[in-house]
């Protein structure tokens, strides 16, 4: 378990007062660059960016196979809320919290806790429907004890409050911010296509696979940046799949990137495709919109939020049903072969890029949650 302070960060227009102090647990390999995620940017840009907005960040991660983790793992976070003294306000990450409600509801009574919801533990494609009913059965048990939820995206708020039954005054919504970037030069405007997304089944890249099989008329390329360790077994079967259509050397599972390498795949994409069977939000999406890059994607959970729309009503994407590959190959042929839809989707991108909020505005969400806590802790959700 790692426990560090970040320094605070000045965020123009805010004077500096006295920090208050908000311990947030993640688990442990939030900082691993090899299996980067939606969740583990969003809590990393929370540390760096609520400084600015009166909050003095410890961050504690915690080991283990979360959200079912051993027994090492529990007893770590348990001695770790054991011993914060009472009134501390704690910001958990939901894999952590969500799935252990025997260590986290007791502390409710005296902590002041938050969880932090990136996607409901019962929502991930795959799980065994008993696993799925018994992460899903200790979700809610933890929310309905702790002083406040968050979730990324107003979908995820509505979500949580009618699944759940939790109280809507204490759920609230924080979306990920965009960091502006440098338009998208491109490849020739239209056969470069771009996947950013864990590989693993609730990403659907199969359906992606499957999609593209049917147009393989078209001069398309596709890069699918993302990790390839979350489920061994479905990327073994997706690179079956990929050779059994014949297309290694079109669709390339390229593995994680970071930095300037990542920033070097977006800016050489055309379109971002998505074939999402669930998301609470969708990063990958505003990250590129936020390059000017049109996006097509399936219409699951939050993804229409992060699709959103331009200033003047323009539609930067176009979201089809999930698990419908015909309907994914339908809408790249427009792509390919209708030069207004592009000209529309582009504009549109652009049109949304200049509307993004950045990390500043989910931080100052945050901190407005966790200024407004009671003062009795254990208030439940």
């Amino acid at each position: 378990m790692t426990d560090t302070v970040t320094a605070p960060t000045v965020v123009p227009g805010i004077i500096p007062m006295a920090l208050r102090s908000l311990h947030f647990v993640m688990p442990g390999g939030v900082d691993d660059p090899a299996a980067p995620s939606g969740g583990n940017t969003y809590d990393a840009r929370i540390c760096l960016d609520l400084p600015g907005f009166g909050w003095r960040v410890r961050r504690h991660t915690v080991a283990g196979s979360w959200p079912r983790p051993g027994a090492e793992g529990r007893a770590e976070l348990a001695r770790l809320l054991a011993g914060l003294p009472d009134d501390t306000v704690v910001l958990l990450d939901g894999i952590v919290a969500c799935g252990v409600p025997e260590v986290v509801v007791p502390e409710a009574r005296r902590l002041r806790l938050v969880v932090l919801v990136h996607l409901p533990l019962g929502d991930e494609t795959g799980l065994d429907p008993a696993v799925a009913a018994d992460l899903d059965a200790r979700e809610r048990q933890t929310l309905r004890a702790v002083s406040a939820v968050v979730a990324t995206s107003d979908w995820a708020v509505r979500r949580l409050v009618s699944h759940h039954g939790l109280a809507p005054e204490r759920v609230h919504v924080a979306p990920p911010g965009a960091d502006i970037a440098p338009l998208a030069s491109g490849t020739d405007g239209v056969s470069r296509l771009l996947c950013v997304a864990t590989v693993s089944p609730r990403k659907g890249q199969h359906r992606l696979v499957e999609a593209l099989a049917t147009v393989t008329d078209l001069p398309w390329t596709c890069e699918c940046v993302g990790g390839l360790t979350q489920d061994p077994e479905y990327v073994a079967w997706l690179r079956e799949l990929i050779a059994e259509h014949g297309l290694q050397d079109r669709l390339r599972l390229v593995g994680p990137r970071s930095g300037a390498a990542l920033a070097a795949a977006y800016a050489s994409a055309d379109l971002m495709v998505l074939a999402s069977y669930a998301e609470t939000y969708g990063m990958a999406v505003t990250e590129a919109l936020a390059r000017g890059i049109p996006v097509l994607a399936t219409d699951v959970g939050g993804l229409p939020e992060a699709v959103g729309r331009a200033p003047d009503g323009g539609v930067p994407g176009i979201l089809v049903p999930p698990e419908d590959p015909a309907a994914l190959a339908a809408e790249l042929r427009g792509w390919f072969g209708e030069a207004d839809v592009r000209r529309r989707l582009k504009a549109a991108a652009r049109g949304r890029r200049a509307a993004l909020d950045g990390w500043a505005a989910t931080a100052r969400s945050l901190a407005g949650v966790l200024g407004r806590l009671g003062r009795e802790p254990g208030r439940a959700a």
